[in-house]
């Protein structure tokens, strides 16, 4: 007769409600408890397939062999509950292998990236864990005093000759000087697949000024016809298909004005959350009519 394995944890569990049964009716023991409602998901991973290898972009000075990013968009916060998570993130990499210390923990690093300095995340941190922030580069701090080493990107600081494109991941492009060196400087790589994306993007971002500057410019309105008008066609179709889905039980004309509407408010300068709540809907549709 094969042997069954014991399962030990729901013992200790009934172990430990005898424990403290003198104060259980002011405890709530919740056993296997989920962590996440969704998969747990980092932002970006970036692995050096050379740990001798030097990154040259002060952004990447601090990279290891192992490096997790956590992104936000213009409109998001950091916060202290991001800390913890990315945290963990850290933590259950390491600890998610088949071999004992298979990704050595002095080889982790942690980056955030967001457009607004933590203040709050920092003086937690500092009061808290005993981490303090430096300036190391222009937009970057270091957070110092965790095992792990940790840096803050601010994007808006960042120095504008080695993270031009990443700067410019915003909502308030100017008209004028600024819309138009960008332009010219997407010209010259404009058949790259990765420019093409961001390119995309911060056409869709900053929908308003891009048409007043088109209207400005003829040379530039020749020279971004085509991308102006597929942003526009891939924002409309995506737009199109989710409206309808958020709202098919109010039918297919009530689906197509929700998009338009969501559409309306984005391009305006509406955050998603605002978006959501004028519109009745979720934030994660309102993300899905923008996509």
């Amino acid at each position: 007769m094969q042997k069954k394995k014991i399962q030990w944890h729901q013992g200790f569990s009934a172990a430990l409600r005898i424990t403290l049964q003198e104060e259980m009716e002011f405890l709530e023991i919740q056993e296997e408890y989920l962590l996440s409602r969704k998969p747990l998901q980092i932002d970006i991973l970036i692995l050096k397939k050379k740990k001798e290898l030097t990154i040259r972009k002060a952004i990447g000075r601090i990279f290891r062999r192992y490096n997790i990013i956590e992104y936000k968009s213009p409109e998001d916060y950091l916060t202290i509950n991001d800390f913890y998570k990315v945290y963990a993130y850290a933590c259950v990499y390491q600890s998610n292998t088949d071999r004992i210390n298979e990704v050595d923990p002095r080889e982790l690093t942690i980056t955030f990236v967001c457009s607004h300095f933590p203040r709050e995340m920092v003086r937690h941190l500092e009061e808290v864990r005993g981490i303090h922030t430096k300036l190391a580069e222009k937009g970057i701090y270091y957070l110092g005093g965790d095992p792990i080493p940790i840096q803050l990107l601010i994007t808006p600081e960042l120095s504008r000759e080695e993270n031009y494109w990443m700067q410019n991941l915003r909502t308030d492009l100017k008209a004028g000087g600024e819309i138009r060196e960008l332009m010219i400087r997407y010209e010259r790589n404009r058949k790259r697949k990765d420019y093409e994306d961001v390119m995309d993007l911060i056409t869709r971002a900053n929908w308003e000024q891009m048409e007043e500057e088109k209207k400005m410019c003829d040379a530039l309105n020749e020279l971004f016809a085509e991308e102006l008008k597929e942003a526009d066609e891939r924002g409309r179709a995506a737009g199109m298909e989710s409206g309808l889905k958020a709202g098919k039980e109010s039918g297919r004309t009530e689906g197509i004005q929700l998009a338009k509407q969501v559409f309306r408010l984005s391009r305006s300068g509406v955050s998603e959350s605002e978006i959501a709540r004028q519109c009745g809907i979720t934030v994660e549709q309102v993300k899905e009519i923008l996509e």
